[in-house]
């Protein structure tokens, strides 16, 4: 579009003249103090609305780097925005932090270190002190197969990049310009899948290297929410199970790790099954989060003896539910009079409180009675042609043979 069609008529005195004056070529105007340069020079001319003028102009730092910056005049007072480019922006004047502390407790070094025994690794951008993004990933064997994908009882993931506060299209250019250099320093392995924090919203630089985009679900609960507000949308099948085990049970904080993690294996040897985590790392990550005080457990007693428990982690924004376990013969509204326990701390924290996602039709619904809000989050995949094929054919054999066959929805 030629914007010179909408360029005014000059006459002396006129705002074209005015704007002119403070943005002629090579004249430096001191801006407001939000603005990172200490001098500007200007050197383009603007365009009007009904409201006030708008043009951008060359910006240039007292060292003589330049760059491109927008201006606004209202009449009376010349306001500068600077618009730095990719490269600018990097080096622009963010504080020094940690890209990653945007993200989940799932990103913290300490949870991998024990998720993974140690055997994690991380793709990083860094300019100075600075970690502009951060991708951690976790390389296994199985079978055959070198693949990479989500540690025991890390939930989520994903790449961590730290925002410049630019307009969307600059934000966007360098957003994609991070993650592909994070992309590019990734193993190559048979099969790559990450399942991403809700905070990554879009999976766009992984796309257009190949990868698979596809959307899973949560269910989360706004810490902006009142506990009455969450009580009245509840399903009233939820509620009433909540009002019963209620009169049966006592939720109260477990203290001794060692006899949560007791009763959990307790109530999977009951069932002939396995601790899918392993015992030993679902363990250790249990005592450092409690140690840690970024979790806690929580038990249902019924006289005394524990009949059902679970466990949250959280970080600065988000508190989760991350495991469950009950007796068979427990009250059928255990776990759900829990769950409204730990919702309710959530709001008292001014956390937004995450279910955690399901698995299944079955867990979909049972979650869905709390009446929390459907939120999205990414999932990326890319594997090898040979990986592809033998995942189709074993899919299909689980199919035929009635086995469970579950991709988290």
């Amino acid at each position: 579009m030629n914007l010179a069609h909408f360029a005014p008529k000059r006459s002396p005195g006129s705002r074209a003249d005015r704007i002119r004056q403070c943005c002629n070529p090579g004249q430096h105007v001191v801006p407001p103090s939000s603005t990172p340069y200490p001098q500007q020079a200007c050197s383009l001319p603007g365009w009007r609305t009904r409201q006030a003028w708008y043009g951008s102009c060359i910006a240039r730092k007292s060292s003589g780097e330049e760059t491109q910056v927008t201006f606004t005049y209202d009449g009376s007072a010349l306001r500068l925005r600077g618009v730095p480019d990719i490269a600018s922006a990097i080096a622009g004047g963010s504080p020094p932090l940690d890209a990653s502390s945007a993200l989940s407790i799932f990103h913290e070094p300490w949870w991998l270190d024990i998720a993974t025994d140690g055997q994690w690794k991380s793709a990083r951008v860094v300019h100075g002190n600075q970690v502009l993004g951060e991708l951690p990933y976790h390389v296994t064997r199985k079978g055959i197969w070198r693949v990479c994908g989500l540690p025991p009882l890390t939930r989520t993931l994903g790449p961590a990049i730290l925002p410049m506060g630019l307009d969307a299209a600059h934000e966007l250019r360098y957003r994609l310009q991070v993650t592909s250099r994070l992309i590019e320093q990734l193993p190559s392995v048979e099969s790559f899948s990450q399942l991403f924090d809700y905070h990554v919203k879009d999976a766009l630089a992984f796309a257009l290297h190949g990868f698979t985009v596809s959307a899973r679900y949560t269910l989360q609960i706004s810490p902006l929410c009142r506990a009455s507000e969450v009580w009245t949308r509840m399903d009233s099948k939820t509620r009433n199970a909540i009002r019963s085990a209620r009169k049966a049970l006592e939720v109260v904080p477990i203290d001794d790790t060692s006899e949560f993690l007791r009763f959990y294996e307790s109530n999977l040897a009951s069932r002939s099954r396995r601790n899918a985590y392993g015992s030993a790392i679902m363990g250790a990550l249990v005592n450092a989060f409690v140690e840690r005080r970024a979790g806690c457990l929580l038990g249902a007693y019924e006289h005394a003896r524990l009949v059902g428990a679970i466990g949250l982690v959280w970080d600065r924004h988000t508190m989760y539910y991350l495991i469950s376990t009950r007796t068979p013969g427990a009250h059928s509204g255990t776990i759900s009079l829990l769950l409204w326990t730990a919702v309710q701390e959530a709001i008292r924290r001014e956390l937004t409180f995450d279910f955690d996602g399901f698995g299944n039709a079955s867990t979909f619904h049972f979650l869905n009675g709390f009446g929390a809000a459907l939120k999205q989050r990414l999932r990326v995949e890319r594997m090898s042609t040979a990986y592809a094929v033998v995942r189709t054919l074993k899919r299909g054999v689980m199919t035929k043979t009635n086995q469970t066959f579950a991709p988290n929805l």
